[in-house]
């Protein structure tokens, strides 16, 4: 049995005593995190959920958010993690290519907006006693049978073509990038604590902080929202031993002027991921705080790490050499590898690569070749001795503060205002984020609205990350021969890279 919640169950009769997860005052050992995961899965048994049906989980960092993922896990469904910023066009999407039966939400989102979006979909609010009303829950004992190549989850993702797309990751993929993670690269183990504050629905929280945690027996200590002050007060409460974070994590932390490193004394290792890490913020975070910080690299589509810098062979600036059982490649437009410090697409082969997009068997032809080889999308080059770097992106993918924003979305978006005659979106540099969201937009002519007005179109109708901070207007967008519009040749407004 290969079955990703099997882990759970283990680490439970190995350590039941064992603090699992914490949130605020409230601590679960695993004998108690695996019970309320089996209760979980029973009362969603109950509920008519079988094997393989799609459930999804639109929660914040909270304690119901690990005990529905291992219990659905359990039952044998696939998990649909689900950011709950979230809005209703987007909920309809994913409930509507998922095909889900289930959405979990939080009581925080609007529940007429995502009962409406829902397609049909069965949208249950998560109440605040979920945890304790499990009890009346006859436990289920063993999990579902699962072959490695069985789908556990699907993470939605997207590059230049609009819609986002659910990467099919499985069972055993997830299961050996867990491994890897957890016993290669960062060592966990029963005495550890991790960070939670990377959002749990996101690939690098759900498998390097939850399921490599739980792999591991170490102990995951929840925040529902990042909040620097709060994170350091939790570090210092809770021992924390291993930090796990997007540059922007690490840039805020350092910045904050009481921060103690006597108080984070017990922290000895940190990951980042999610973007490129400046290496002024890397050395600006080590000499404060005295924590070695190792990046990374990866995708929802590789489960996610695909390299690592090692604790004892690091370099800045580097996303490190491709983990055990993977390979990596720096290919040109042709096909064919590119000599040693040149730049070209990074290819990937390896367990912990997708099974393909859902239902989308075009689209997982031109992602991965007849090989084997995913193409990532991104730019980089490799040196004499294995170390990689990203240089760019092929695609036009923005990542805000870690999360991803796809251009097309926006632009759809804003299409649909009515003064809206062209519309570009791009990414503007950005001190703190890495990259903000900006849109460059020519109106139809004789139309009356301002750059304000059409940010706030977009912001009510994307998640709070994703909307333009900055709007300009243009008479025209730059287009090429085939009246394709150039984003590398728009114009964009002085000031707005601080």
């Amino acid at each position: 049995m290969t079955n990703l919640a099997e882990n759970l169950a283990v680490t439970a009769a190995k350590h039941p005593d064992q603090p699992a997860l914490r949130l605020g005052d409230c601590t679960l050992t695993y004998a108690e995190f695996d019970d309320l995961a089996s209760r979980a899965a029973s009362r969603m048994a109950s509920m008519g959920i079988r094997e393989g049906d799609r459930v999804g989980l639109m929660l914040p960092n909270v304690l119901e958010f690990p005990v529905l993922f291992y219990g659905a896990l359990r039952l044998g469904a696939i998990v649909v993690p689900m950011n709950p910023l979230l809005k209703g066009r987007e909920v309809a999407h994913y409930t509507r290519d998922s095909e889900m039966v289930l959405l979990w939400a939080h009581p925080v989102i609007a529940e007429e907006d995502t009962a409406e979006a829902a397609n049909g979909c069965r949208v249950e609010v998560v109440p605040a006693d979920l945890l304790t009303s499990l009890v009346a829950d006859e436990p289920i004992a063993t999990g579902a049978a699962k072959e490695g190549s069985d789908t556990a989850v699907v993470l939605y993702t997207s590059g230049t073509t609009g819609t986002p797309k659910g990467a099919e990751l499985t069972h055993g993929g997830l299961d050996r990038n867990v491994r890897v993670c957890s016993e290669e690269l960062m060592t966990i183990g029963p005495g550890d604590v991790i960070m939670g504050c990377l959002p749990l629905f996101h690939v690098f929280g759900l498998t390097c902080a939850l399921n490599s945690g739980v792999a591991a027996g170490a102990m995951l200590t929840l925040i529902p929202r990042f909040e620097p002050t709060l994170v350091l007060e939790t570090m210092a409460r809770d021992k924390v031993t291993i930090f796990m974070g997007v540059p922007t994590m690490y840039t805020a932390l350092a910045g904050v002027p009481e921060a103690h490193p006597d108080a984070v004394a017990q922290l000895r290792l940190c990951s980042s991921g999610g973007a490129a890490l400046p290496g002024e913020v890397l050395r600006a975070f080590e000499e404060k705080f005295g924590a070695k910080v190792l990046e990374g690299y990866g995708l929802s589509e590789t489960s996610p790490v695909a390299s690592f810098n090692r604790v004892d062979n690091a370099r800045v600036g580097s996303i490190g050499t491709p983990i055990p059982g993977v390979e990596f490649r720096i290919v040109g437009d042709d096909g064919t590898d590119v000599p040693v410090g040149e730049p070209g697409e990074i290819w990937i082969r390896g367990h912990n690569v997708m099974k393909g997009y859902w239902n989308r068997p075009e689209a997982t032809a031109e992602a991965i070749d007849a090989d084997g080889w995913f193409k990532s999308g991104d730019i980089g080059t490799v040196d004499e001795d294995g170390f990689y770097y990203v240089v760019d992106r092929k695609k036009e993918l923005i990542i805000r503060g870690g999360f991803n924003v796809y251009p097309r979305e926006i632009e759809e978006v804003l299409y649909e205002h009515p003064a809206v005659r062209e519309a570009a979106v791009v990414g503007l540099p950005h001190v703190t984020h890495g990259e903000e969201v900006g849109a460059a937009v020519s109106l139809v002519p004789g139309s009356d609205t301002s750059p304000d007005q059409i940010r706030d179109w977009v912001k009510e109708r994307v998640a709070p990350y994703k909307y333009p901070r900055v709007v300009w207007f243009l008479d025209d967008l730059p287009k090429g021969a085939t009246g394709k519009i150039l984003k590398r040749a728009i114009e964009k407004p002085v000031g707005v890279e601080s």
